[in-house]
């Protein structure tokens, strides 16, 4: 079976290396164009680009998907599948028709529930207790098409969005080879998504970052650990707003105003929530500071 790989991203690539170690004939890569990254502004390879090169297999890097490169190139490669993942592009209908076995994708979420950009993200930010991944068969709409195959697992208290996506990405590479076992053998279900309950995750920015202690204390937590990697949580403490990296819930009950620092010391920065809870800040980052454990923190900035 000759395949077309599409993706860009680490979580593409643990895909990429899957179907390779697995004997598949990728005949052929698109990535998303070189960016330039750094103080030296220097063309940067996506992690895909550079797996594929590792592996001498073509790669493509469109401009643009409607002017008619895209496709030439594409049916030169005459794929009989193509294998989507976190590509960053829309792929118009005479693409989607090329391949005879159609356009698989791998999707870090339990569809429909978190269509869009940053599904692995919102799972954690909601407070979901478990999230999974989808293959499903591409379609015109975004992330709508019907599911062949899911897998599920359960979301950590304490778990952030960036260990939950190392998590998903292998999860995901695995579920795509039974996949295509499946679709070889005759075999892969097809479940029309019950649209009625999509919901969407579209992509994360720094408006995000401040923290509403206003809001129950597990839901301050999952907001923390939510928006790490980037673009991380914020709360203005002592009047310098700090990067909040790290949190655990306490066991204090208070009726002290939320957002009020109940204590402060060795163990970190503990904060009232709507809840009458409390959060104990355990890791922070002061401007132009190292990030550092609260208490070190506390140190050269005491709190009433």
């Amino acid at each position: 079976m000759r395949i077309v790989f599409m993706g860009t991203p680490d979580f593409a690539a643990v895909s990429l290396a899957e179907l390779i170690r697995s004997g598949y004939d990728v005949v052929g890569v698109f990535t998303q164009p070189d960016k330039a990254k750094g103080r030296g502004m220097e063309l940067s390879f996506s992690p895909v680009k550079q797996l594929a090169l590792k592996h001498t297999i073509p790669v493509f890097q469109p401009e643009k998907m409607r002017d008619g490169t895209a496709l030439q190139f594409l049916r030169e490669l005459s794929p009989d599948l193509i294998v989507v993942v976190a590509y960053g592009r829309i792929l118009p209908d005479d693409l989607l028709a090329v391949p005879p076995l159609g356009t698989v994708n791998v999707h870090g979420s339990l569809l429909p529930k978190y269509r869009g950009a940053a599904p692995i993200q919102w799972a954690v930010l909601n407070g979901e207790e478990k999230t999974g991944v989808s293959t499903m068969y591409l379609a015109t709409e975004m992330d709508a098409g019907d599911v062949i195959l899911t897998d599920e697992t359960e979301i950590g208290l304490y778990e952030t969005s960036g260990e939950l996506y190392d998590r998903l990405s292998v999860m995901g590479a695995k579920l795509l080879i039974r996949t295509l076992q499946a679709i070889e053998e005759g075999r892969a279900p097809r479940k029309q998504q019950e649209h009625s309950l999509a919901t969407f995750a579209p992509m994360l920015d720094k408006s995000l970052s401040p923290l509403d202690f206003t809001k129950p204390a597990k839901a301050v937590i999952k907001w923390i650990f939510g928006l790490q990697p980037w673009p991380t949580a914020t709360a203005e403490i002592g009047g310098v707003t700090l990067k909040v990296f790290s949190a655990v819930l306490s066991n204090t009950v208070t009726d002290a105003v939320p957002g009020t620092v109940v204590a402060a010391g060795a163990n970190g920065i503990e904060i009232a929530c709507g809840d009458g809870k409390t959060v104990l800040i355990t890791e922070v980052q002061a401007p132009s500071k190292k990030r550092m454990p609260a208490s070190d923190y506390l140190r050269g900035h005491p709190l009433k």
